[in-house]
């Protein structure tokens, strides 16, 4: 073959229907086009990647596209787009990654080309929606926790009305916040609400919120978050579940168990109704952020998205491929990496500009400010790069200014 042979298509399988181009590596994760979705994902130290795509969050699967390192990789980028002439299918389109390369722990290498992945970019995830009811497919050893088995779900951004919404934009003297579970504010019949444990139900306490003379509501962890992650057992002998939400899989996700709608991309246009309710009464909406850790833990748990793409990047790891524990959650994030650095602003960015967000509280901020080698740093690059990026520049931010390794900054949190 010569140099001036373009290389083939991707191979896919399942429903020969779908054409496959070589797609465009901004921006990530998936995109409908004119012409069909472009997908596309960051992986450094990958050596293979490969899509697939499922009809549902039970259905089938459609096509396996394994992407063709020269025709679908732009630099660290893999992308490829994927078209089909019957426009249903984009309908309730679902899909997963994979990734191949080496598997070498003590270079903190987990690839596996055979375990399905979460993309990090997805908007939506189906196979969460009933709350305390995992599949429990588990990992290969007896011991590990089930895992739901989730899938990445299209989403459409612009369907929804937001009516001119703006900010309240309080001043930050006025602000009288109020701190509450999403689930656990509504859940009990004694709230009254006809969607109890729902973004839909918290609409209905809003009259007594506004009676309490609040100005911000703060919503613990609302990122998807695995409540059955627990392998833990009550006296009663039945599983603990992860209530508290601080065990994010996927961070651009609001959690579909807080929807009360059964279509499973319900979650994002409900917490976007929800905002928009709050705005029209006065209150802001934050967030309480997890950015510290993830529900993959240490090389124990396990493997959901971060650690199958490209493990040494999005975790701090010692020279033996161990995992630094500064959030007392087996892992922490690598967030002073320039890829994490860029990922944690989209998702900041994105949770303002297309969710209507008003602010946001970092648990266990001062592991923002630590290196790559968990030291601390006196200008920390990602605080720096939130306190001064455009979008997020009305926005609140409260910092719980500690971690779990003794980094107190109370008092002297870098600003």
């Amino acid at each position: 073959m010569s140099s001036q042979t373009p290389p083939a298509a991707p191979s896919h399988g399942g429903d020969s229907a779908f054409s496959v181009g070589r797609g465009m590596p901004t921006p990530l994760g998936a995109l409908h086009t004119g012409e069909g979705v472009n997908f596309a994902l960051f992986s450094r130290h990958a050596t293979a990647i490969s899509l697939h795509l499922f009809q549902g969050e039970r259905g089938p699967t459609l096509a396996k596209i394994d992407l063709d390192p020269r025709l679908n990789r732009t630099g660290d980028i893999w992308h490829v787009q994927v078209s089909h002439p019957t426009a249903e299918v984009y309908r309730d389109l679902h899909y997963l990654w994979s990734a191949g390369g080496p598997n070498d722990p003590g270079k903190g290498f987990y690839y596996d080309l055979s375990r399905p992945l979460l993309d990090p970019y997805a908007l939506a995830l189906s196979g969460g929606e009933n709350w305390g009811k995992p599949d429990l497919a588990r990992e290969n050893t007896p011991d590990a926790p089930p895992i739901s088995q989730r899938r990445c779900r299209l989403v459409n951004l612009h369907s929804f009305d937001w009516e001119n919404d703006i900010p309240p934009d309080i001043p930050i003297e006025n602000t009288v916040i109020y701190e509450l579970h999403v689930r656990g504010y509504t859940v009990h019949p004694g709230s009254g609400v006809v969607n109890p444990g729902t973004f839909i139900g918290l609409c209905e306490k809003i009259p007594y919120l506004r009676e309490l003379g609040i100005t911000a509501v703060e919503l613990m962890p609302v990122f998807e978050f695995d409540e059955n992650e627990n392998m833990r057992r009550a006296p009663d002998g039945s599983l603990l579940l992860n209530y508290w939400g601080y065990s994010p899989i996927s961070f651009f996700c609001p959690n579909a168990s807080f929807a009360a709608s059964p279509n499973n991309a319900g979650a994002v246009g409900e917490f976007r109704q929800m905002v928009k309710k709050f705005h029209q009464a006065g209150i802001e909406v934050y967030l309480d952020v997890v950015f510290n850790h993830t529900a993959e833990g240490d090389e124990r748990g396990p493997t959901i998205s971060f650690r199958g793409l490209d493990n040494p990047i999005y975790y701090m790891l010692d020279s033996g491929g161990r995992y630094r524990n500064f959030s007392g959650c087996g892992n922490t994030m690598n967030c002073n990496h320039p890829l994490v650095r860029s990922f944690i602003l989209d998702v900041l960015r994105y949770w303002v500009a297309f969710m209507h967000v008003d602010g946001f509280r970092f648990d266990l901020a001062s592991i923002l400010g630590r290196s790559p080698e968990g030291e601390a740093l006196v200008n920390p690059p990602v605080l720096e790069m939130i306190a001064m990026d455009p979008i997020l520049a009305r926005t609140k931010l409260i910092a719980e200014a500690w971690d779990a390794a003794g980094l107190n900054q109370v008092g002297n949190f870098p600003s």
